[in-house]
């Protein structure tokens, strides 16, 4: 692997939350701090990282959800421009299905959420249906690209959702956009919103063991990397079996995120979610027939979308306020 790309790959998680990262970075990997700095600049130019920063847990600092729009594919392109506008949209993918717009919404309060999507469905004259997270096997944990195996066997329920202080709202939106490629990135952040650097560091550190930050890298663009070709693989699972098979799912190498998220009757029966990632669409297909094959997946109904255009792909703002 290019020794860009090992070391970016390395700082997916971890980033230290100290007053000078850069230089605790330094000191491990046996560089400068400038050296570091200029790393993760040259990543983010060549659009290899998207920024640098928190990922923050689904619902934890307000609602989120998949959701879906069934558009006629000559509008499909038209449709997703006017979707991807909303700034509560943070993804947003076309996939070969009937399904064929998926979007990611975030916003303070799943009362705005389910209103803005109520806004969009009728806005476009299309069908919306809305698929929140019910319970994660493997998210949010970054892109491996050294092509180790992992295993994360534990369930994560949902948490129920945590309403954002409006004194927290100025710090996340300034993470939201990454953190600034400075020395002292923290002291950074916080003389933008008038915060101290120990209490920006306090803040996250508390964000951290409260699970609202799942972790603190560098973010990856995937298509950028070579990852061109993905598929989003779902099953319709009985409820007293999904937990089981998705544990057993997030052990597997080739799957990059795994969870459960409540079915949308009569539309959309399925609860199981994987998402594959591969160099082509051969790799992708070869990958869902031997996982679907070792663990008998389908003997479920199922279904495999191959993602085919990016719309959008920006970090979420739970703040609902422009920047």
């Amino acid at each position: 692997m290019d020794a860009l790309l090992s070391f970016v790959n390395r700082w997916q998680r971890g980033f230290p939350l100290v007053p000078s990262p850069f230089a605790g970075i330094a000191a491990q990997e046996e560089r400068t701090e400038t050296e570091v700095i200029e790393s993760f600049a040259m990543a983010r130019t060549a659009g290899w990282m998207a920024r640098l920063g928190p990922v923050w847990a689904p619902r934890r600092l307000g609602w989120s959800t998949l959701a879906a729009a069934r558009v006629p594919p000559d509008k499909l392109d038209a449709v997703a421009e006017c979707v991807s506008v909303f700034s509560e949209v943070n993804h947003n993918y076309a996939r070969e299905d009937e399904w064929n717009l998926w979007f990611v919404l975030t916003s303070p309060s799943e009362a705005r959420g389910r209103a803005v999507l109520v806004a969009i469905e009728r806005a476009l004259g299309v069908p919306v249906i809305a698929l929140p997270l019910r319970a994660e096997f493997f998210i949010d944990l970054g892109f491996d690209l050294s092509g180790e195996g992992r295993c994360t066997p534990t369930t994560m329920e949902v948490l129920p959702q945590a309403s954002l202080p409006a004194e927290m709202e100025p710090l996340v939106r300034e993470l939201s956009a990454g953190l600034p490629l400075v020395p002292r990135p923290y002291a950074a952040v916080g003389e933008a919103i008038g915060w101290s650097e120990t209490a920006v560091i306090a803040q996250l550190e508390q964000w951290i063991g409260t699970r609202v930050v799942r972790r603190i890298g560098a973010v990856l663009r995937h298509r950028r990397l070579g990852y061109r070709d993905n598929a989003m693989c779902v099953w319709d699972v009985p409820d007293d079996e999904v937990r089981a098979v998705g544990e057993r799912l997030a052990c597997e190498p080739a799957v990059t995120l795994c969870y459960e998220r409540f079915r949308a009757p009569p539309y959309w029966p399925y609860n199981l979610y994987v998402m594959i990632h591969g160099r082509d669409r051969d790799t992708v297909s070869r990958e869902r027939h031997r996982l679907g094959q070792k663990l008998g997946l389908d003997r479920w109904p199922h279904r495999m979308l191959f993602s085919t255009k990016e719309y959008k792909q920006t970090g979420a703002d739970y703040t609902g306020r422009e920047r």
